[in-house]
């Protein structure tokens, strides 16, 4: 953590219950942690642990029961839920598992969704950022095909791709590598460290520890509770896994 760095997350003992016919299920016991700007951090913890609970709060799709949550600095708790879909769309950016894209609509057409309900970009603004997203994520050659005619990782890129092209303050990654194989998971690996190095903000959720290796702090839940906060000293390099991997076709 670099403490000289802006925050571009701070929750404050975060509990959030829920309530199952007669008993009340503890989901977050009181969770405090700070995400510096640059950070490339993950969330570790198996099922049941309360890492899907945080993944909502954090992307401002569910509300605490209890503390607070500040990202960029705005307290997300005092917001309306039209304010709460404004700041999912301008300072979030997220990258899901199972890419979600539209399948018949063209690989530009996707990245410039989220600037779609943005009235201070015109046409030709959103079409030319969403170019540079792609080009971002080594794209150029493939903007005019559909999710069919991409392969898996090439979607994946399209999806972060359209996280980048509002210029979030975070990007939340779930679980973005789990449809992937081998390869194609340390290429995408690979392309958000990279995008990490260039100051991106990154908290990426994950079950698996050797997906949490290529990251550069490892926070780990288990019921409810922050079981380790550590920073990674030994983070692997996922452009060193792909050079001692067997070429393929991408």
């Amino acid at each position: 953590m670099d403490n000289n760095k802006n925050t571009a997350i701070k929750i404050e003992s975060i509990t959030r219950n829920f309530v199952m016919g007669s008993e009340t299920v503890h989901a977050l016991r009181g969770v405090s942690f700070d995400v510096h700007e640059g950070e490339f951090v993950s969330i570790m913890g198996s099922s049941g642990s309360g890492k899907s609970t945080l993944l909502n709060l954090l992307g401002c799709l569910d509300r605490p029961t209890a503390g607070h949550y500040f990202l960029d600095e705005v307290s997300v708790g005092e917001l309306s839920r039209n304010q709460l879909a404004e700041i999912r769309n301008h300072k979030i950016g997220f990258v899901f598992q199972s890419f979600n894209l539209l399948p018949r609509t063209s690989a530009l057409e996707n990245v410039e969704l989220p600037l779609m309900y943005n009235p201070s970009y015109s046409s030709r603004q959103r079409r030319q950022r969403a170019e540079a997203a792609l080009e971002q994520v080594g794209l150029t050659s493939r903007m005019k095909h559909t999710p069919s005619q991409l392969s898996g990782g090439q979607q994946q890129r399209v999806a972060i791709a359209r996280a980048l092209i509002n210029d979030p303050v975070l990007i939340l990654a779930d679980e973005a590598t789990g449809n992937l194989d081998s390869r194609t998971s340390f290429e995408i690996l690979s392309l958000f460290q990279r995008l990490n190095e260039q100051g991106k903000t990154i908290v990426f959720v994950t079950h698996e520890n050797d997906i949490a290796s290529f990251t550069k702090r490892i926070i780990t839940l288990k019921d409810g509770r922050i079981l380790k906060d550590n920073i990674n000293t030994k983070v692997e390099d996922a452009r060193e896994w792909l050079e001692n991997l067997p070429k393929q076709d991408d």
